[in-house]
């Protein structure tokens, strides 16, 4: 059709990234803008300096990794870089519960989703394949001395929920690499392919950041170190940039292009109307080398333009509803109605258990629970949903146990920090009456230990991530040309009280204290990894953005493919369900290629 691309694709996450490796083995010319930068083993930040420069905001000269947005009663981490939030989820598969493909009617009653289990089906089972997922293997030595998913085995035995709650420990699909080999099935547990930690993995195809460096970067199987949010070093996770990007460009004879700190800033419809003349893209190049190091001033990136006759809009949740809101003059015929609605949070709540006691030779003693080992989730207890149909619950959800680096597990005993000015004091008395000659005894070793001290608060606590169906009842908007959010807690209070009564029941099973995040014991905000809707997918367009292919009404060959297209939360970890419909929404397009 004389466009510059067949498909140009804005954002490298779930949505993405599939699209991208689907299209280009289906030979069509295919770029891929991102506006982050690539993370190659050994790129992710860890000490403080690192850490301070980590963040996304251009304008300040500042290209980092995290994004973190607060709304007045929801807040939101994301992530900008090759792989969007692969970077740092926690990397659960989990396939959306057959029967919850549904939302409530204002009045009463379910409306159906207007995609199914059964049209997802076979596409959970391609990106399954493709991510490499698998159980967590508990078969094995060291990792079946895991202490948290011991202790939540425990609490799922123990539970007593007292309302008729149906509960079950359930084991998770991990997109990380546990064996050099990949796995035929998420519960495959070959002999011949033993887990093995820091092995490094053999690749058939050079991953995207060797071809880039035009060197070796090596991944290796995981260390059990609990870094998976804050970006793996080792490349034990399976991210996009290593499974679908690479992929894509490896594509013969029309490899995907991949640009990234490239950010859109645009998008219109070349003939005016969308109707098969294809789209207009206007992004800028950002170059973190050009920042002046002294005053921290940007220059003002060159714009660039580029044309294609299919524009897919994978920014995220925040980012696609906000390019259509910035861009509606050129798409007058999208609902001001629909576009920004049914924002959900997912039914994400943050909380930890504390301070777990066990009985030893007769005394009560602190219990390892030791976040830091492990991936940062492993296993889950499920709670159940009226839609399961097994007598009255409520709206359901996933309790899963949560891990943090070790780097957080000392802040957290800093942090107590009276209990440790007292251990300083003492052990600096001791110094100075050596200094002095008070005191002979130059062996300091027992001491040093007393000044670490017992570390009960990092051992014997670990976090616990829910998530489950809140009300999508929220929306996004432009206030002031800046985005803005009104969705609130208060239709879902219900949801969220059933969360901390199960919450409260885990702890007391571990005989532990329950202990709410401060922004939602203190703000009263939510806090999510897994923002959701606001280009919700529908039948019709007088309900909806998009059809179930993620194509907008209206607009032939503009398509949505992210978490921003879900009609309502997708109750567990939403990364798989969004890149099943983006496979999903790929094929589509593939069949209708010809035809716009």
């Amino acid at each position: 059709m004389g466009n510059e691309f067949d498909a140009v694709i804005i954002g490298s996450g779930f949505g993405g990234s599939v699209m991208a490796y689907k299209l280009a083995r289906a030979g069509l010319r295919v770029c891929l803008l991102e506006r982050g930068k690539a993370y190659p083993p050994n790129s992710f930040a860890r000490t403080p300096y690192e850490l301070g420069k980590n963040f996304w905001d251009p304008g300040s000269g500042r290209y980092g990794m995290f994004d973190v947005w607060s709304f007045k009663r929801s807040g939101a981490l994301i992530s900008s870089g090759l792989g969007g939030g692969s970077l740092i989820y926690a990397n659960i598969h989990l396939r959306k519960d057959e029967k919850w493909f549904k939302e409530d009617r204002p009045d009463g009653g379910y409306d159906p989703w207007p995609i199914s289990y059964q049209d997802l089906e076979p596409h959970y089972v391609e990106v399954e394949r493709m991510m490499n997922v698998q159980k967590y293997p508990l078969k094995h030595k060291p990792y079946d001395q895991t202490p948290k998913t011991l202790a939540m085995q425990e609490a799922d035995r123990n539970l007593q929920l007292g309302d008729n709650s149906t509960h079950q420990w359930v084991p998770l699909n991990i997109a990380v690499s546990f064996r050099t080999k990949n796995v035929a099935h998420p519960d495959d547990d070959d002999p011949a392919n033993p887990p093995v930690m820091g092995a490094q993995i053999p690749e058939a195809l050079p991953n995207y950041h060797t071809v880039m460096a035009g060197r070796e970067m090596p991944r290796s199987t995981c260390r059990l170190c609990g870094e998976c949010d804050i970006g793996c070093n080792y490349g034990s996770k399976n991210t996009l940039d290593y499974t679908y990007i690479t992929a894509a460009i490896h594509q013969q004879p029309t490899p995907a292009r991949v640009e990234t700190l490239c950010e859109v800033k645009e998008i219109a419809p070349l003939d005016g109307t969308g109707y098969g003349a294809g789209y207009r893209v206007k992004f800028v190049r950002h170059d973190p080398e050009a920042v002046d190091p002294v005053t921290g001033k940007c220059p003002v990136p060159p714009e660039f333009t580029t044309t294609c006759d299919r524009l897919i809009i994978a920014a995220g949740t925040f980012g696609s509803p906000y390019l259509l809101l910035k861009n509606r003059r050129f798409f007058p015929g999208i609902s001001e109605k629909t576009l920004g609605s049914r924002f959900s949070v997912n039914g994400d709540l943050l909380s930890f258990i504390a301070n777990s006691m066990e009985r030893k030779n007769g005394q009560s003693v602190p219990r390892k629970l030791d976040p830091s080992f492990g991936p940062v989730i492993t296993s889950a207890i499920r709670v159940g949903d009226t839609l399961d149909e097994d007598g009255p619950q409520g709206r359901g959800f996933y309790t899963e146990d949560g891990g943090n680096p070790y780097l957080l597990s000392w802040l957290s005993e800093i942090s107590g920090f009276p209990t440790f000015v007292r251990r300083s004091v003492k052990f600096l008395k001791m110094a100075a009456k050596y200094r002095l000659g008070i005191n002979n005894d130059a062996n300091l070793s027992a001491e040093l230990a007393d000044l670490i001290g017992p570390a009960k608060a990092s051992k014997s606590s670990f976090p616990v991530l829910t998530m489950g169906r809140d009300f999508a009842n929220g929306r996004l908007f432009l206030k002031d040309g800046l985005l803005d959010c009104d969705w609130a807690q208060k239709k879902s209070q219900e949801y969220f009280d059933r969360v901390r009564r199960v919450g409260r029941a885990i702890a007391r099973s571990l005989n532990a204290e329950y202990l709410d995040n401060p922004s939602y014991q203190y703000l009263h905000q939510v806090l999510t990894a897994h923002p959701l809707g606001g280009c919700p997918m529908a039948f019709t367009e007088q309900d909806g953005v998009v059809n179930s292919f993620g194509e907008v009404f209206g607009y032939p060959g503009l398509y949505v493919v992210d978490g921003s297209i879900m009609p309502g939360p997708v109750g567990p970890n939403p990364s798989l369900t969004i890149a099943a419909i983006s496979d999903r929404a790929a094929e589509h397009i593939i069949s209708t290629k010809g035809v716009i």
